[in-house]
């Protein structure tokens, strides 16, 4: 239960703080888009949010699952790295590598950067986009970055060893916030 009350926190945490992928519509032209929020919790069961029939009280995921679209077909992988990576380029991981372990703190190897990313298609079309959250696609070399792979901004940690109780700080205790 400790662990699904983390998730819960987790989420609501970066529900309010807009995470991963925030994407607003950059001008009025024309009709109006709508706005796109993408919410991915790692270790977050489909049904540890009320509207999935939970016991656990989720009422601003459900509200936002009521009044919005659902992404409701989506498989992940076992670890963040590769869903994070099936997110962004809608593509299985295993076609770029990434479809076993997360990215290390000391790997120099990320998404390759001739993947068409989902924030890039959606600049294209008028977006702007918005990430806040663990990025953990590469962080060694500048053009893995979010900001060089189609997001206007980004706040949040580059890998995935960090804590979001513990002062946000790795295991090698070196800050792990970036902005990017």
């Amino acid at each position: 239960m400790l662990v699904v009350r983390y998730a819960l926190a987790l989420v609501l945490a970066v529900l309010t703080s807009c995470w991963w992928g925030m994407l607003a519509p950059v001008a009025a032209q024309g009709p109006p888009r709508p706005h796109i929020v993408y919410i991915v919790a790692d270790d977050l069961g489909w049904k540890d949010v009320g509207f999935h029939g939970s016991d656990i009280h989720t009422p601003h995921l459900d509200q936002l699952a009521q009044t919005g679209a659902r992404l409701e077909q989506f498989y992940v992988q076992p670890m963040c790295t590769p869903t994070r990576a099936a997110l962004m380029t809608g593509r299985y991981p295993f076609r770029y590598g990434l479809q076993t372990l997360v990215i290390p703190t000391p790997g120099t190897y990320g998404l390759p950067t001739d993947e068409w990313l989902l924030p890039q298609a959606l600049k294209e079309a008028g977006y702007r986009t918005v990430m806040v959250g663990k990025w953990h696609l590469g962080h060694t070399d500048r053009t893995f970055w979010p900001r060089q792979r189609g997001f206007d901004s980004h706040y949040g940690a580059m890998v995935g060893e960090i804590d979001y109780l513990g002062f946000h700080v790795r295991r090698d205790k070196l800050p792990s916030i970036a902005y990017s």
